[in-house]
């Protein structure tokens, strides 16, 4: 199937919008021994929470939100492990679950606000772009169809290209994909992608615009 793609902004992020809501906030303080705040305004609280977290010891801070968010994905064990690790690792980068990434990003950038760069500071690729299909490639967009089309616009030391040659190559089914691309939206009249930078970073793109030809993995 063949496809064109013009890439029409990139971002570097180091937070997402929406991560956290009021309710997330709120529970998070009653944690970290702060409860009955009564205030609406999210930036606020946030501050308030950014306080009590800094009261803590980084690494039981950590354990304390890795608890919150991810309790059901990792046992008491696990997430004692993490704590400790992401105050000198991207955990969000190396954890070998894909599918924790986003959510490990999304805790570790909270961390590094609130304590004010103790923790590794993280970034995410935000890609704003045009994809249309040629001839009869499929017209239902997905996270694979993106993530091949734009692997092969990207340089050779490009992680995606290293570590999962064989699945861009329709050798084995890319089931990661949808762990890799965190979110793929569509707005009124183009696309937008959200990853991790270390999957996909802008310096690695060689085209704004380009045609890609891809192909999908297929039982026998």
């Amino acid at each position: 199937m063949k496809y064109a793609i013009k890439i029409h902004k990139f971002s570097t992020v180091d937070d997402l919008d929406n991560a956290w809501n009021l309710e997330d906030f709120k529970v998070l303080l009653e944690r970290f021994e702060l409860p009955d705040v009564e205030s609406t305004d999210l930036k606020e609280v946030r501050e308030l929470l950014f306080m009590a977290i800094a009261d803590k010891d980084p690494s039981e801070a950590a354990r304390i939100v890795l608890d919150y968010k991810l309790s059901d994905e990792m046992n008491e064990h696990q997430i004692d492990s993490v704590s400790y690790e992401m105050l000198v690792d991207k955990i969000s980068e190396e954890y070998p679950r894909i599918e924790l990434h986003k959510t490990l990003f999304i805790i570790n950038q909270l961390l590094y606000k609130a304590f004010n760069g103790k923790f590794p500071n993280a970034k995410a690729t935000i890609i704003d772009f045009d994809i249309t299909p040629k001839m009869n490639a499929d017209k239902d967009i997905t996270k694979e169809i993106v993530l091949k089309c734009f692997a092969q616009n990207l340089d050779s030391h490009n992680v995606i290209k290293r570590l999962f040659h064989k699945q861009l190559d329709a050798e084995e089914a890319f089931e990661e994909a949808n762990d890799i691309i965190w979110f793929l939206n569509k707005t009124e009249n183009q696309y937008q992608l959200i990853t991790s930078d270390y999957f996909m970073s802008s310096q690695e793109f060689i085209n704004e615009e380009f045609e890609a030809n891809i192909s999908f993995y297929e039982e026998e």
